[in-house]
């Protein structure tokens, strides 16, 4: 097929996640490679989303293709209950790579089931039933990960299960409240953190999970002092702390996970996305030492018919061989620290850039109406007008893919990116930014 008749196939026959599906046009691809990807008619576009913030070592990857080959040659498939090589082989090697305290790996197919999974044995392990997460959050769109969910895309899941309780992100530039420190901030929010999981029954309170950096709600940073705060409300009332690490994991924020950016040991780490970069679905849940001791004398009712595919694990595998032979960390703090400054050279240009954020090469930029009030381009949860859709046209038109979320540019290129590529995109986002400065004006 060329691309039109692709096009014409798919809006026919598929339907096409968070979207009317009236209108559609979706780009139809004939090859990437690196950081880019082609359409039928030559023209190239960077990737600078990481498709869904998954693609970390970009597109064709030799080592990962080489690897499902040579796996698929012996068996494509066994069942979770035989031992597999490439099985054991990734756990090993992911539980390296973890905090002293962890122990052990259940595998999943991503990371909706990676988060349900994790308040599943949060749940069994202490006994209670209630979970805390946050309103700015995803955490998948299945039926508990989306009750875990707090943002806009939990709401066809309501009424929802009992005993999800949500709470705030340190949101520092869009609460605007008077702190001194990045200290001072976390404090209050911790206290009134403490404060709601007294008032909901302390003992009843199974987990409080968290992105450990809030993603597609707008790369919120958490402000220093803040993931030990909720690590020692954790430790007081014997609640599990679950870190979401399927978007920051695996180097997207320049450390292997984003939690050791604050020296925090999580009782439950759920992973998926960068642990294969798409080329074969997998994700997981980190279970500590206690967890998993708890396991040996206790039935752990979780069982997936793919947990651990082989083929998954094989693509795992090579992945994390090359993130360390190819000193991709390095590659995510230099390309990272380039990213950052011309975020700031957008902010302070642009009128309509209220703020940016970014962690190695992950990013944000806020999009205003007004940067004395911070009223945000678009309304939480609606763009009735198609604003964003509009600006991410604009990107898309040259030849820059990304996405947006509320009123939120989400920018998290491939971690092979280089520092001259970044600043070849990053200046067609100040080329689409003006036209932005003028729809506000």
């Amino acid at each position: 097929m060329n691309g039109n008749e692709i096009q014409k196939a798919q809006t026919t026959y598929v339907l096409q996640s968070w979207s009317k599906q009236k209108g559609l046009t979706p780009l139809p691809v004939e090859k990437a490679d690196g950081i880019y990807l082609w359409d039928f008619d030559g023209n190239r576009y960077a990737d600078m989303s990481s498709q869904l913030v998954n693609l970390n070592v970009g597109h064709g990857n030799r080592a990962i293709i080489d690897a499902i080959k040579e796996q698929a040659e012996k068996y494509c498939y066994i069942s979770p209950s035989y031992a597999s090589e490439p099985r054991a082989e990734l756990a090993k090697m992911i539980i390296e790579r973890m905090p002293d305290n962890m122990a052990k790996v259940f595998f999943t197919n991503g990371g909706a089931d990676a988060n349900e999974n994790a308040i599943k044995m949060a749940r069994m392990y202490t006994g209670r039933n209630k979970v805390f997460s946050r309103y700015r959050s995803y955490h998948g769109s299945t039926f508990g990960a989306g009750n875990l969910t707090g943002e806009p895309r939990r709401y066809p899941l309501e009424p929802g299960i009992p005993g999800f309780v949500k709470f705030f992100d340190p949101y520092l530039y869009r609460d605007n409240l008077p702190f001194a420190t990045e200290e001072e901030a976390s404090a209050y929010y911790v206290s009134k953190l403490r404060e709601q999981v007294i008032y909901e029954g302390a003992d009843s309170v199974a987990a409080i999970v968290m992105e450990t950096i809030t993603g597609s709600n707008g790369v919120i940073i958490p402000p220093k002092g803040y993931l030990q705060g909720v690590r020692a409300i954790c430790d007081e009332f014997g609640i599990m702390m679950i870190c979401d690490e399927v978007m920051a994991g695996f180097g997207r924020t320049g450390t292997m996970f984003a939690f050791e950016h604050w020296n925090v040991k999580p009782d439950l780490v759920s992973f998926a996305k960068g642990v294969t970069c798409g080329y074969v679905q997998l994700g997981g849940v980190v279970v500590s030492r206690a967890v998993a001791e708890y396991f040996d004398d206790h039935l752990l009712s979780c069982g997936l018919t793919y947990s651990g595919h082989p083929l998954a694990c094989a693509a795992g595998i090579a992945c994390l061989k090359f993130y360390d032979d190819e000193k991709i960390l390095d590659n995510v703090n230099n390309s990272g620290a380039v990213l950052a400054a011309c975020l700031e050279d957008i902010k302070a240009k642009h009128p309509s850039v209220g703020d940016v954020r970014s962690i190695g090469l992950f990013s944000a930029v806020e999009l205003v109406k007004n940067r004395g009030t911070r009223e945000a381009l678009v309304p939480y949860g609606k763009d009735p007008d198609g604003v964003m859709n509009t600006i991410i046209g604009k990107l898309k038109q040259k030849g820059f893919l990304c996405y947006s979320h509320e009123n939120m540019i989400l920018i998290s290129p491939p971690l092979i990116i280089t520092a001259e590529q970044v600043k070849e995109e990053m200046a067609k986002v100040d080329e689409v930014l003006s036209d932005v400065d003028q729809m506000i004006s």
